[in-house]
């Protein structure tokens, strides 16, 4: 499983990755190893793990895998970006295969440009603190 968000009293932090050991019979609950030991998880927790047979490149960011399979296709042409590739392949400690239509690679390795994200954060940062005291 995959803990995808930080939670101090189990130490454990958005990315880490466990290994479920057990789960109770009407599935209420489980425990996982994360690597320093068990874990226990109750039903308010799970909101926070997901199954991590298969992760987005934005969710592996930070993680390492000893095999990574990158699937590239055209139909999700918005994401065949040169840094997205470039994270997925480096996520892969032994073995990464990039799988899927080499037109849609070619499109990926050309697109060094990502996506212009607009927010109002500059605007936001040009306007003088307000304080209080």
């Amino acid at each position: 499983i995959l803990q995808t968000r930080n939670n101090y009293e189990k130490n454990l932090f958005n990315g880490d990755l466990g290994k479920v050991t057990r789960v109770t019979p009407d599935g209420s609950s489980l425990a996982a190893d994360f690597g320093h030991g068990e874990q226990e998880f109750d039903r308010a927790d799970l909101p926070d793990v997901t199954l991590a047979y298969a992760a987005t490149v934005h969710k592996a960011q930070g993680s390492e895998f000893p095999i990574v399979v990158l699937p590239l296709v055209k139909a999700h042409f918005t994401l065949l970006q040169r840094n997205l590739v470039y994270t997925g392949v480096t996520r892969g400690r032994k073995k990464v295969f990039v799988v899927g239509d080499p037109a849609a690679y070619s499109m990926a390795v050309r697109a060094a440009e990502t996506t212009l994200r607009i927010t109002g954060l500059p605007g936001w940062l040009k306007q003088p603190a307000k304080t209080t005291w």
